[in-house]
């Protein structure tokens, strides 16, 4: 599932009915959540995070930066955070399954829009940034929001989107699209804010002021400070005391946590600290995280213990916390703590008990049905090849297959995963289809939109099986390579695996073709139909020849 963080900043942080009333506009806005609202009184500057699909973020983006120009008035603004408009700036954050390509697109979109519909001067930074230069957010915002008057008429402060005028109310605002933050802690059994400070000096990338060996600064020809670079990119720390835990912390923001895991500077900071006497008692996690950067950590901590990691997601994601030590303080709770966790919705038929699940399949709502059967059988598929590949991996006997084994078991996780999302994908994309039936008709141009809502709707209920069916043939091969080398005491449970991707590929085929009746794009009809019909073929074949040869060998 595509999830993006959107953290637009307002500058307001007193007036607490302006707040609920962009809060207000957000929450209606299906798709998003609204996961924290953060006022500062001094600054005068709220900070929001919210968190949905793309087009859903960016049209709550949209309409909060509308409610906040309605609402706040630049010209009577004071705080002492930088600023340049009523909405300042507005990034895009990539969470999980999107790109920063995308984000920079999901930046020029609402930058377009706001430039358009509102008459606000947009200026990109960052990734999304039309120049060099306005990558740096500080560059864009020069002068603060009283200098944008002596912008007019000056060619290089020509904004991206919107008139090159002066709006007095709403200033200016800036679009762009960044990688993640983490902020993040770590944990001395010191009181001693310098030992911390020492520590965070050798790991953030712009490092520590460099010495003689008599302690004397060393400068540059023109006089400046000598850096030594520090250990980490994308890293910036300072070390102090908190009172409230009575010890030292290492405070760290890691702005790209793709480069940079917290995981491993926390193992050079322990490496660190032991050679320094401290000894790292835990960290702790500021504000939540992408579930990605907590998997990696968990799956790196089952690598270095020589253990496979293909597990189910929570299993590594408690050897994660457990590892980093993360209860160190209070206790780390996955739902508040992971992004994808927090803003889970309740009722999901993926989480119903298997009794539930199949009383609510036998009722007379059309919902769920066959396409959500056709993933629960290939999220069985994908979980019983990540079972033999664990039961064939640290096995005597089958030494020789471990290494081999351990990528299929993490595989077949990855297929269960994306299939129990699917079974609730599949209603999902009915419900659409009906509610687009039941989208009124009274006059021709109802009538055209209801037609277009239909058609679109259809192909959505379309596309879902059709991902099943393409995951479908990961799982037959999956299940065809984890039969060769795997332990012969699980051979027959392999054949499963393969039995049940054929089943889930069949079903899924015949989804998508009782839906491809109300479809009027024939290009769009035959192209999905040859490749359901070449998928399938193909599954058949590859599940035929597994389960022969499994009869054979047993």
């Amino acid at each position: 599932m595509k999830l993006v963080e959107c953290v637009p900043n307002f500058s307001e942080g007193r007036d607490q009915g302006i707040l609920d009333a962009i809060s207000a506009v957000i929450n209606t806005v299906k798709g998003v959540t609204l996961l924290d609202v953060d006022p500062g009184e001094s600054t005068n500057r709220t900070v929001f995070t919210m968190v949905g699909s793309p087009e859903s973020v960016l049209e709550a983006a949209f309409i909060a930066i509308k409610k906040a120009s309605e609402l706040i008035d630049m010209s009577k603004h004071t705080g002492a955070h930088p600023r340049f408009g009523a909405t300042d700036v507005c990034p895009f954050v990539p969470v999980s399954d999107i790109s920063m390509e995308e984000c920079v697109e999901l930046a020029r979109k609402l930058g377009k829009r706001v430039g358009e519909e509102l008459q606000i001067p947009v200026y990109l930074y960052e990734y999304a940034a039309s120049k060099p230069k306005w990558q740096n957010l500080a560059e864009v915002r020069k002068g603060e929001y009283e200098g944008l008057a002596g912008r007019v008429g000056k060619p290089e402060w020509q904004p991206d989107f919107g008139p090159h005028t002066f709006n007095a109310k709403s200033g200016a605002l800036a679009i762009g699209a960044r990688e993640f933050l983490i902020a993040y802690n770590i944990n001395l059994n010191s009181r001693d804010q310098k030992k911390a400070h020492d520590l965070a000096l050798t790991i953030r990338e712009k490092g520590r002021v460099t010495r003689d060996q008599n302690g004397k600064l060393i400068k540059d020809k023109d006089g400046k400070k000598v850096m030594t670079e520090g250990l980490f990119s994308n890293c910036k720390a300072v070390g102090w005391y908190v009172e409230d835990f009575q010890r030292a912390q290492i405070s760290i923001n890691l702005t790209n946590y793709k480069v940079t895991p917290p995981h491993l500077v926390l193992e050079k900071v322990r490496e660190l600290a032991v050679a320094n006497g401290i000894q790292i008692t835990g960290s702790e996690i500021v504000g939540l995280l992408p579930k990605e950067a907590m998997l990696e950590a968990g799956k790196y901590y089952l690598n270095r213990l020589g253990e496979c990691a293909g597990l189910p997601e929570k299993m590594i994601l408690t050897t994660a916390v457990q590892s980093m030590g993360l209860d160190d303080l209070y206790k780390f709770q996955l739902d508040k703590k992971v992004i994808e966790y927090a803003i889970k919705e309740d009722n999901k038929l993926a989480d119903m008990t298997l009794m539930e699940f199949a009383d609510e399949l036998s009722t007379d709502t059309p919902a769920p049905g066959g396409g959500s059967v056709a993933a629960l059988c290939l999220s069985i598929s994908g979980a019983l090849s990540s079972m033999v590949a664990n039961l064939t991996f640290g096995k005597k006997g089958y030494e020789a297959h471990w290494e081999a084994v351990k990528p299929i078991a993490e595989k077949g996780q990855s297929i269960k995963a994306k299939a129990m999302s699917a079974i609730d994908e599949d209603t999902e994309a009915f419900n659409e289809m009906m509610a687009a039936i039941k989208l009124s008709r009274k006059t021709d141009a109802e009538i055209l939109v209801r037609n277009q809502a239909i058609q679109e709707a259809t192909k959505g209920a379309i596309m879902v099986p059709l991902a099943t069916l393409e995951l479908a043939f990961q799982a037959v091969e999956l299940a065809a390579e984890i039969a060769a080398i795997g332990n012969s005491n699980a051979l027959s449970d392999a054949g499963v695996a393969a039995i049940t991707a054929a089943a889930a590929a069949k079903s899924a085929f015949l989804n998508v073709k009782i839906n491809m009746a109300g479809i009027t794009d024939e290009a769009f009809k035959q192209n999905v139909m040859d490749n359901s019909e070449k998928l399938l073929s193909s599954i058949e074949k590859k599940a035929s020849a597994i389960e022969q040869d499994i009869i054979n060998r047993i």
